[in-house]
């Protein structure tokens, strides 16, 4: 898997800035007011640098901004990125902070001097999330290099930002997983990536094929009955908690999404490797909770299947019967991931009876439409349990928005031949989806169903990721986890 860059902490030497390679990174309080450790900068650079902050282009940057000077006077540094940081800057604000000095980390690294800021580990976890890169080009990149972060008090700075790197891990983790191809991430690699981590003291069981046919998993089973490789549910657990419940998170792992029999158009589907979104996600929170020793129960389950058209497919017309016992009308086989989730959530409550659960999907096209890519669409139907993942969410930077689930939908979702139908039609999708997977939680269950289909792979870069896989979710989950269950 892809690792985050290595950073150290470090005691401030100004007598090493001089011959350092690579890029030299300054935090500046937007009022121009020049630290210790930059006045010695500019010395060296015989006063760029308090030119460069009494110059319109920094004085316009909002916090968190970069200004780049390029090839420095005085130094060997390849260029000086001046960051405009307050010293009361928020938390968001010194993750851009330090995923501008990742946006241009080369081979040499970078240094890094922080000095007394009090958001120095707060800075170098924005540069290890950004500082990430994921392709198959033939071409060797050399990889990036290491990241002194120079401190006043380096042991206490390293304490406040040991948890980052696990949860880097996961975030990380999660990303690989999603940006893979569906030739490389079969059902079967995606196991045993998870079955690996049991290295990391997690328990890991797979579920297959002839395990869910005993369980009765026919919704999800029948999703994959098309596919070459094999469907499977796999079962994490991590117990640090005691002898509590367990919390459950469940994910939806379709490796591949053509729609099935109800194809979708060619245009874009090659998009559909990330389809198993919500999988990854889940997997990337147990690994972080793993390699943080987390004080917490959590089980992670996920659905793994892929969707494929073949003679042997699911057909729009088909009637199964889910683990549950309730019997659902296939009117889209496009609409699939609903029926994964539907066994692996009344699996996970028949079998753990957990405290309070979430799933995470890539579930509809419609939560683009509402929200774009810049928040998840949560449902729930538990108030306190939504609230402390929206108020989580906010506190990590990703964006999330509470979405109606009254019972009025259900009626969009009635079945002449069977229980309930696996679509609504195109009003409401998203919300009917939800009010779907709600059929299949039973009512003293505080639940959440995250939607992130609009978050796990947007069209651009973002703040804390490069083009591609975001990751979105490790770091809200596990705030909330820490909040809600190991405060």
């Amino acid at each position: 898997m892809t690792h985050p860059v290595a950073i150290h902490f470090r005691e401030t030497d100004l007598e090493a800035l001089a011959a350092r390679k690579g890029q030299i990174a300054v935090p500046v309080d937007p009022s121009g007011k020049l630290s210790p450790g930059a006045r010695r900068l500019d010395r060296l650079m015989r006063g760029g640098l308090k030119r460069a902050v009494a110059a319109e282009a920094f004085t316009k940057l909002k916090p968190g901004e970069s200004l780049v000077l390029g090839w420095p006077a005085g130094l060997a540094a390849e260029a000086v990125v001046v960051l405009a940081l307050p010293r009361r800057a928020a938390v968001a604000e010194a993750r851009k902070a330090g995923a501008a000095v990742a946006k241009a980390l080369g081979p040499d690294g970078a240094l890094v001097l922080a000095e007394s800021h009090p958001r120095a580990a707060e800075l170098a976890f924005g540069l290890a999330l950004r500082a990430y890169r994921f392709d198959y080009h033939t071409e060797e990149k050399k990889p990036f290099g290491a990241v002194d972060v120079m401190v006043a008090n380096p042991e206490a700075v390293a304490a406040q930002a040991a948890p980052h790197a696990a949860l880097a891990e996961g975030v990380f983790f999660t990303r690989d997983l999603v940006n893979e191809p569906a030739n490389i991430l079969t059902t079967d690699d995606f196991a045993a990536r998870l079955a690996a981590m049991q290295e990391l003291g997690l328990e890991v069981e797979i579920l297959e094929e002839p395990d869910l046919e005993k369980l009765g998993m026919r919704a999800l089973l029948g999703v994959g009955q098309g596919s070459e490789s094999p469907s499977k549910v796999v079962v994490m657990q991590w117990n640090g908690g005691g002898d509590e419940a367990p919390f459950a998170l469940v994910g939806k792992g379709v490796t591949f999404d053509t729609g099935g029999i109800s194809i979708k158009p060619a245009a874009g589907m090659e998009e559909m490797t990330m389809d198993m979104g919500g999988a990854g996600v889940v997997a990337g929170v147990m690994r972080t909770l793993a390699l943080r020793k987390a004080k917490a129960n959590v089980v992670g389950l996920v659905g793994l299947v892929e969707n494929m058209p073949d003679g042997r497919a699911q057909r729009p017309g088909d009637i199964v019967k889910s683990m549950k016992g309730d019997t659902i009308e296939v009117i889209n086989t496009d609409a699939e991931g609903r029926l994964v989730l539907a066994d692996v959530l009344w699996y996970a409550q028949d079998r753990f009876a957990p405290r309070a659960m979430i799933n995470l999907a890539t579930l509809t096209g419609a939560i683009i439409i509402a929200l774009g890519h810049d928040n998840a669409g949560v449902f729930s139907n538990d108030d306190e349990l939504s609230h402390d993942l929206l108020r989580a969410a906010t506190a990590e930077g990703e964006g999330a928005w509470r979405m109606p689930l009254q019972p009025a939908y259900d009626s969009l979702i009635k079945s002449r031949l069977a229980d309930i139908k696996n679509t609504g039609g195109r009003p409401a999708g998203s919300i009917t989806a939800a009010a779907f997977l709600q059929k299949f939680v039973k009512p003293d269950v505080p639940w959440c169903h995250i939607d992130i289909a609009g978050v796990a792979l947007p069209p651009t870069e973002t703040t804390l990721a490069p083009k591609g896989a975001t990751g979105w979710g490790v770091m809200t989950l596990d705030r909330l986890i820490r909040d809600r269950f190991e405060g």
